[in-house]
């Protein structure tokens, strides 16, 4: 079976050329995420603003910031990790996530509950933050360009 269709130009030698690996891969993630999570945050903010006032507002703001925080910190030392070693970087983020959570909940316990939070904006506003900062993360990786192996260099050679 032979096709009439044209191979059209080689891969890198037309207008759009080559892809390559994403730039700051971490922090393209961490500014698509806390744009996402912000804006849900705003909404769910406003809504207990309206539905329980400023004590509402200030409940999800915080449960929000506190879940942006503790997935920020993340990104950031993929960052950091990523640039000087790539492969080091999965480790460094299961190292990090437990001192996140063996830290975050030290804090919690030291300092309690505050009496003007409502416990369900708080949980409400954390929740929104997490599933629109996982949808942007996940729809930011599926656009990653991540290099697997190490393209060889091209050598030009005169024509003969």
């Amino acid at each position: 079976m032979t096709s009439n269709a044209e191979s059209g130009p080689e891969s890198g030698n037309g207008i759009v050329g080559a892809s390559g690996p994403t730039p700051s891969l971490w922090l393209n993630l961490l500014k698509r995420s806390s744009v996402a999570a912000a804006a849900g945050l705003a909404v769910c903010t406003l809504a207990a603003a309206v539905l329980e006032g400023p004590a509402g507002a200030l409940s999800s703001t915080a449960g929000g910031l506190l879940v942006m925080l503790f997935f920020g910190i993340s990104l950031l030392v993929g960052h950091v990790m990523g640039r000087n070693n790539p492969s080091g970087a999965i480790g460094m983020f299961v190292a990090t996530y437990f001192v996140k959570v063996v830290g975050f909940a030290a804090v919690l316990f030291v300092v309690g509950t505050p009496a003007w939070l409502h416990g369900r904006w708080f949980v409400a506003g954390a929740v929104t933050a997490v599933v629109l900062w996982q949808a942007a993360e996940i729809h930011g990786f599926s656009k990653a360009r991540l290099q697997i192996y190490n393209d060889p260099e091209t050598k030009e050679t005169p024509d003969a």
